[in-house]
């Protein structure tokens, strides 16, 4: 009898445990429904993504480790919903389009235990987070971001030794399979290449109050995010870092009334479309700043690449960090139409006291003069110091000071994440703008601050010969195509390779003189840096006339012709005027054909442009410039010479 009773309230359990977490597939679709999203709800949430009905992502699972439970774990829904969305984003700070069109399908999923996921598909791309209701702070311990993959895929990212990164390491080629959880991570974006024929950018948007994401391999064909813990207590490492002592063991302590950062996958099979592509900025926050008026993105002379050096029949004065050197790039900036110059590490006394000039600087006399020409400073200041002196921006504000550039935070933990938060909203109350060195990479803040202008997160020019057209070329597809970079290019002593020999002052970069030049216009960044010594530029005036025409913002963005790893042609508008530029890799030259179709049908345009010489694949410094006369019903053809590049103005 017993037993009897025993079988039966088995059977009734079971019958209640199978109503309660039965699997619950819902499904989603792109507006123009090649992507399509299948969720399946179990005693897990999990999802695999298709496009053209070739599974992306198979059986992928979400969830958010908080202190006393799992959300995603046995979760129940309540109800659900699907919006459709078509509008129109208009950024202050136009990297790509001064018009942005967002449309999507989304899919919220409301569960019991005060929380939501919410999915969107575009016809381009496709992002997920979660939404918190909970009462209070939170801790998270983890969040579950997990990507599996149907077939082998190659992965370009940038694996690093550690959460303590400047995001400066070259990208590395990895097959799925092959990387093990013991192997290095890597920080985001990365770029998976399916090998079918789909690329899909990944990346996160609108990380606020919470770690940046790192990615590792699992062993099992798929991959897996990290994040750094919160750190707790620390001890000084110099003059420009601290050393964490001990971490929390929790991920991030926030608020539990609030939006997670969104995961999204740009995709796409037409490499072209990485160069075009939006998703950062379609799932940023909203602006925090009422009156931008005062952000100003433009150009900037920069002394610390070229060891501020000006030498010449013109430089009487012993060069270096002092007031007639600085002078002379005040000159040099005003003559040319350029809106700043950077002081760099040198203007100060010491890296610790932001007020203190070195004895051979007059500062306000400096500011003065430069206000007089109509160019603005920037001083360099370290994360420390900064964090130390936060009412630095107002008093750089009373001085007149325009932008701050803050390096080697090194770190992308939420106390770090916070801090650039801070700086930003405190930087913008005193209508400074800001650039970030030794910094993450972009993922949204800019959106809320515009007057954030920029980050590193990149090995730039400033690596000499550890910045490679080889590596550099993956920029426009991966780094660039979430956010502004700050490769700080424009050198004008080129060499190839194979004879690259360089040291300060006499600094130079890879490539030759032409790909220099396109950089200007193929990587994006609203406060875009000219690295060389005036008196290079003097003496190459036509290059430098045509660099300072580049605008650092655009209307429109429109990739020509585009080849992960070997190829980036890009056509950019400002007005009525269009700026083409073209860079290559290492391999052998190559010709180009371009189509002009993007240009106003029934008018002609004076194009002046500069090509590869016929000696540049040996003697990088060989160029061409040319004029001539085009139509949108013109194609253009040019040779690339390897690690070479082509830079147009069309008006």
């Amino acid at each position: 009898m017993r037993l009897q009773k025993k079988q039966v309230f088995t059977i009734v359990l079971l019958l209640i445990c199978v109503n309660v977490f039965a699997k619950k597939k819902l499904n989603l679709k792109s507006p123009d429904g090649r992507v399509s999203l299948q969720i399946t709800v179990d005693n897990k949430i999990r999802y695999t993504l298709s496009c053209d009905n070739s599974i992306l992502l198979d059986t992928c699972s979400l969830a958010l480790s908080l202190r006393d439970e799992i959300l995603g774990s046995n979760s129940t829904i309540l109800k659900t919903e699907k919006t459709y969305v078509d509008e129109v984003i208009k950024p202050y700070i136009a990297l790509k389009y001064s018009s942005v069109i967002n449309r999507y399908n989304s899919l919220v999923i409301t569960f019991k235990r005060n929380f939501a996921v919410e999915f969107r598909l575009y016809d381009d791309g496709f992002a997920y987070h979660f939404i918190t209701h909970k009462k209070g702070q939170i801790e998270i311990l983890n969040e579950d971001i997990t990507l599996n993959f149907p077939s082998a895929y190659l992965l370009h990212l940038q694996q690093a030794n550690s959460f303590k990164t400047a995001y400066q390491e070259p990208y590395s080629h990895v097959t799925s399979t092959a990387w093990r959880p013991s192997d290095k991570i890597s920080t985001l974006p990365i770029l998976i290449d399916t090998k079918s024929g789909y690329k899909m950018l990944f990346s996160e948007s609108a990380v606020v109050d919470y770690p940046g994401s790192f990615i590792k391999g699992i062993g099992k064909n798929g991959v897996k995010a990290v994040a750094p813990k919160m750190p707790l207590t620390f001890e000084p490492d110099g003059d420009r870092s601290v050393k964490i002592l001990k971490e929390a063991n929790y991920i991030a302590k926030t608020e539990g009334n609030r939006e997670l950062p969104w995961r999204y996958l740009a995709i796409t099979r037409d490499d072209k479309q990485l160069i075009e592509n939006t998703m950062t900025l379609k799932l940023a926050p909203k602006s925090q700043l009422l009156s931008p008026a005062w952000i100003k993105p433009g150009q900037a002379s920069w002394e610390w690449w070229n060891g501020a050096s000006p030498y010449g029949q013109d430089v009487n004065f012993v060069s270096g960090y002092n007031q007639d050197t600085y002078k002379y790039y005040i000159d040099f900036a005003s003559k040319f139409g350029i809106k700043y110059i950077v002081m760099d590490e040198g203007w100060a006394k010491s890296t610790s006291d932001p007020y203190t000039t070195n004895p051979n600087i007059n500062l306000p006399e400096l500011i003065q003069y430069g206000k007089n020409k109509n160019v603005g400073i920037i001083l360099w200041l370290t994360w420390l110091t900064v964090d130390q002196h936060m009412e630095l921006f107002k008093v750089f504000q009373e001085w007149g000071i325009r932008g701050v550039k803050i390096d080697f935070m090194d770190r992308s933990d939420q106390w770090m994440v916070n801090y650039y938060e801070r700086v930003a909203k405190e930087a913008a109350k005193h209508e400074l703008f800001v650039d970030f060195h030794g910094a993450f990479k972009p993922s949204g803040l800019e959106y809320k601050y515009p007057n954030i202008l920029s980050y590193e997160a990149v090995k730039g020019m400033e690596e000499m010969s550890g910045c490679t057209p080889n590596n550099s070329i993956y920029y426009p597809f991966i780094r660039n195509a979430v956010g502004p970079m700050d490769y700080t290019p424009g050198a004008m002593l080129s060499m190839q390779p194979e004879s690259y020999i360089s040291a300060r002052p006499n600094s130079a970069s890879i490539g030759t003189r032409v790909y220099q030049m396109a950089l200007f216009i193929v990587f994006e960044s609203a406060l875009q840096m000219l690295a060389d010594n005036p008196t290079l530029y003097y003496r190459n005036q036509d290059c430098t006339e045509f660099i300072t025409s580049v605008p650092t913002t655009w209307d429109e963005t429109k990739a020509l012709c585009a080849t992960v790893g070997k190829l980036a042609i890009v056509a950019k508008r400002k007005g009525e005027k269009w700026f083409i530029g073209g860079i290559t890799n290492n391999d052998q030259p190559q010709n180009v054909t371009i189509n002009l179709d993007f240009l106003p049908k029934n008018k002609s345009f004076k194009m002046t442009f500069f090509e590869d010489g016929v000696n540049s694949d040996r003697q990088a410094m060989d160029y061409r410039k040319k004029f001539n006369t085009v139509s949108s019903e013109d194609t253009l053809t040019f040779k690339l010479a390897r690690n070479g590049g082509f830079a147009a103005r069309v008006e």
